[in-house]
């Protein structure tokens, strides 16, 4: 997967980039990630990308020509066909599903805001608007760096185990289950016996009764789509109204 990001701030991304998983990705090849500078297209001696509101009120507006322009100009990087993609407080909420499409598609080119926001006419280069949840942020790039990470790890030789990606929270529309390690015991904390016993068809019936536990008690919200059978469904109610 190549990742696109147009940016005012590209010196947030590297120490980003560069560390853990996704840098191991990059350097492997596994990944390619390139943070272009949006003043590169700017048109004046200052390099501006912002300017004073039509209509008045308070802040500035990113300007259309140079982020257009830059769009433009980086999608022709590469003949791979690529998806555009604004972070911006007004898109589509960023959850699993939402990333696992982006995920599958072969290449991102993210633009990160600023300031009070895009004059209108720049959303009309965008597939899909993306907001990381209901709140405002000084800009696209921290939204950005999720959006990568999440997109980033779902790509084949990304993690060391094939199925760290499936066996998580929101997975399968339900919060993960809880881990335990070394030591069994610790302050009077006890690991649950059937993680120890060996054998791994209780293991796996444990895991999925506390993963539809967990997500019951704290995000029932997500219990009405998960993928339950009618006794799990029956016994996240019980749960949900406190019987369990």
């Amino acid at each position: 997967m190549r990742i696109d990001i147009i940016t005012v701030l590209p010196s947030l991304f590297s120490p980003v980039l560069e560390a853990s998983v996704i840098g191991r990705a990059l350097a492997s090849g596994v990944l390619e990630i390139v943070v272009h500078d949006l003043r590169d297209w700017a048109s004046d001696k200052h390099r501006t990308t912002d300017d004073y509101p039509f209509g008045g009120g308070p802040g500035m507006v990113m300007k259309p020509e140079p982020v257009l322009q830059a769009v433009q100009d980086v999608l022709g990087k590469s003949s791979t066909e690529a998806t555009v993609v604004v972070l911006s407080p007004q898109g589509r909420r960023l959850d699993q599903e939402l990333v696992r499409e982006l995920a599958a598609r072969p290449r991102l080119v993210m633009i990160c805001g600023r300031y009070e926001g895009f004059d209108e006419r720049i959303l009309s280069c965008a597939d899909v608007e993306v907001s990381v949840g209901d709140y405002v942020l000084t800009g696209g790039e921290l939204p950005a760096l999720v959006l990568v990470d999440a997109v980033s790890r779902l790509q084949p030789g990304v993690l060391g185990h094939e199925e760290s990606a499936a066996d998580e929270s929101f997975s399968d529309g339900l919060l993960e289950y809880p881990q335990y390690t070394r030591p069994s015991s610790y302050a009077g904390m006890d690991v649950p016996e059937v993680l120890t016993s060996g054998d791994h068809a209780r293991i796996a019936a444990w895991r999925r009764r506390e993963s539809v536990r967990r997500t019951a008690e704290r995000r029932p919200d997500l219990i009405e789509h998960a993928d339950l059978t009618e006794e799990e469904r029956a016994f996240a109610g019980r749960v949900i109204d406190g019987d369990e």
